[in-house]
């Protein structure tokens, strides 16, 4: 009777060589997603020059015609609001981006490949939010340039910072469920439009709240970019920031425990 020899099993990698491999493929599809942005020139128009557009628009035709009684002026009411909408815009990109990407087939391409299957959507968000940072440092240099000043120290300074860039990536997030649940890139940016716009301008990024009609401070008051943004200014020019920090960290966390799960959930569907 011949014996048959019986091969012994692999060892699968550890879970720190699964990780550190993850990592490698996050950072891949990272690289791979900047350089895209930064050969398009289309992309850099509407992250860089846009916001900056903003910026000179509102100080220079709007800032004489709105009174605030913040110390510096208009400026310095201004700049935290045209951070947070930043951060927020920035979300188009990644929605957009998305959407183009699995209609033409890249993320079903990608996925074929011996990868981490996490790496497509994480290094998506990871290239955005450095992408994000550079647009808000841009545009923070632009404000100096136009009057605008911290008031409040540096470590401060870097809170806003920080908070505008969460905003952002908890914004992305939501982007990135909107992307790969409709799949069409003209959709995707109509749909942004729809709800992008009226949670940016409807809240205390322009215009004081109580120069508002009294139905709609009703939902100015409570929406997290108004608490977001709240938080920003005081952090920027001093003011008691506890009351708002607190309910923008509830919305914030909030946001990415709804839709962190639905953006896996839409990326799993679509690929």
């Amino acid at each position: 009777m011949t014996a048959i020899a019986v091969q012994p099993p692999r060892d699968s990698p550890s879970l720190l060589t699964q990780a550190r491999w993850a990592v490698s493929d996050t950072l891949m599809i990272s690289k791979r997603n900047l350089l895209v942005w930064a050969r398009v020139p289309a992309y850099i128009v509407f992250t860089v020059i846009q916001p900056v557009m903003f910026v000179l628009m509102f100080r220079y035709v709007f800032g004489g015609a709105i009174p605030v009684q913040v110390k510096g002026g208009y400026v310095n009411f201004l700049m935290p609001g045209i951070l947070g909408q930043t951060a927020a815009f920035a979300s188009f990109g990644t929605a957009i981006s998305l959407a183009t990407e699995l209609q033409k087939g890249v993320i079903d391409r990608l996925r074929s490949m011996p990868m981490a299957r996490s790496a497509v959507l994480v290094g998506r968000l990871v290239a955005d939010t450095g992408r994000m940072t550079v647009t808000i440092l841009i545009v923070v240099g632009v404000g100096y340039a136009v009057g605008f000043r911290f008031d409040n120290g540096p470590l401060a300074a870097i809170a806003m910072i920080l908070l505008a860039i969460v905003l952002g990536i908890a914004v992305c997030c939501i982007a990135a469920f909107t992307g790969l649940a409709i799949g069409d890139e003209e959709s995707v940016q109509a749909f942004g439009l729809i709800w992008l716009f009226p949670i940016t301008f409807l809240s205390s990024a322009f215009v004081p709240i109580k120069t508002m009609p009294g139905w709609l401070q009703a939902f100015a008051n409570n929406q997290p970019v108004t608490y977001v943004i709240n938080t920003m200014r005081n952090l920027a020019l001093g003011g008691p920031v506890e009351a708002s920090l607190w309910k923008s960290l509830v919305w914030l966390a909030g946001i990415f425990i709804v839709f962190v799960p639905l953006a896996v959930r839409a990326y799993k569907r679509a690929a």
